[in-house]
């Protein structure tokens, strides 16, 4: 990706909130056209950084900007360019959900339009109900309607597939896509890995507060180990003794067994297994959770 002016940067931002630090080091960026993932568990400091991008907190130290606009001095101006989606959205009760997506279309300088159409009928929603009789996810519904109906430049989605279901979480997907080919940005903040692993160009790990880990999932599958289950002809005598190699498991039948393999052993230990007469092999990939656990074996504090 051609690294452009970024349409977000943070650098070394911080808020306390009287002793607590909530953030103390939080530094990345997004590019036009791309779609970044920040991810950590509930309590890491995800919603502390939005809250703080959305110009409803300040922050103590460091700097965000977006569109190369400070995010507390110029919030006003940034709000007209930027759509933002909640984790739990709460609604006007006696309005229907179509009055309350025209209102919200309305505030935003925008229109009720044929893709507004196409999104409420996709999403499967009752447009005439009333708010109160909503469950969360059609609340969900209702905000992601009016923000894919926005013709934004930059997309905060925060939680935002919370009480979909997997139908619904898929055409979420499909919407964010539309939006990177269309040239927009999108800061998705989720602790589904899945969904994360399945659209982000790159992702952020928030840790208590500071970022830990930036990159493309490629980028990133070096600090974590692939899983073999192998079968030989030979003996596999040695195996657990190759560096790299861990967590052996001998399974039923003759000279089969699985284990994890660090990458930067994984040639050698393959040149190994092949040398024993290969029967059958399978290698799975180090996903993005196996990455995230590395980083939350330990219990982490509570935070906002």
């Amino acid at each position: 990706m051609t690294q452009a002016t970024p349409v977000l940067k943070i650098s070394h931002l911080q808020k306390r909130f009287g002793k607590f630090n909530a953030l103390t080091d939080i530094d990345f960026a997004i590019y036009p056209g791309e779609v970044f993932g920040f991810i950590g568990p509930n309590g890491a400091g995800k919603s502390t950084t939005i809250r703080i991008l959305l110009g409803l907190l300040k922050a103590n130290g460091g700097t965000a900007t977006i569109f190369g606009q400070d995010v507390w001095q110029h919030s006003v101006a940034i709000h007209q360019r930027l759509a933002y989606v909640p984790g739990d959205v709460n609604l006007w009760p006696n309005l229907s959900g179509g009055e309350i997506i025209d209102l919200l279309l309305k505030l935003n300088g925008d229109q009720h339009t044929a893709k507004t159409d196409a999104l409420i009928k996709a999403f499967s929603l009752d447009p005439r109900k009333k708010a109160r009789t909503y469950s969360k996810g059609n609340r969900q519904k209702v905000a992601l309607i009016a923000a894919f109906s926005t013709d934004a430049d930059f997309y905060i989605f925060d939680e935002p597939t919370s009480g979909l279901d997997p139908l619904n979480e898929q055409l979420f997907q499909a919407q964010v896509l539309q939006l990177k080919q269309a040239g927009k940005s999108v800061l998705l903040s989720s602790h589904i890995l899945s969904e994360v692993e399945k659209m982000c160009d790159r992702i952020g790990i928030i840790r208590e507060g500071t970022i830990v880990e930036t990159g493309t999932l490629a980028d990133m599958r070096h600090l974590t180990r692939t899983t073999i289950d192998v079968q030989t002809v030979q003996p596999l005598t040695h195996v657990a003794e190759l560096p790299g190699v861990h967590g052996l498991t001998v399974k039923a039948g003759q000279n089969h067994v699985s284990f994890a393999v660090d990458a930067d052993q994984l040639t050698a230990v393959m040149q190994y297994l092949s040398e024993q007469q290969l029967v059958a092999i399978t290698s799975t990939p180090p996903t993005l959770e196996d990455l995230f656990m590395r980083y939350y074996t330990a219990a982490t504090p509570d935070r906002k």
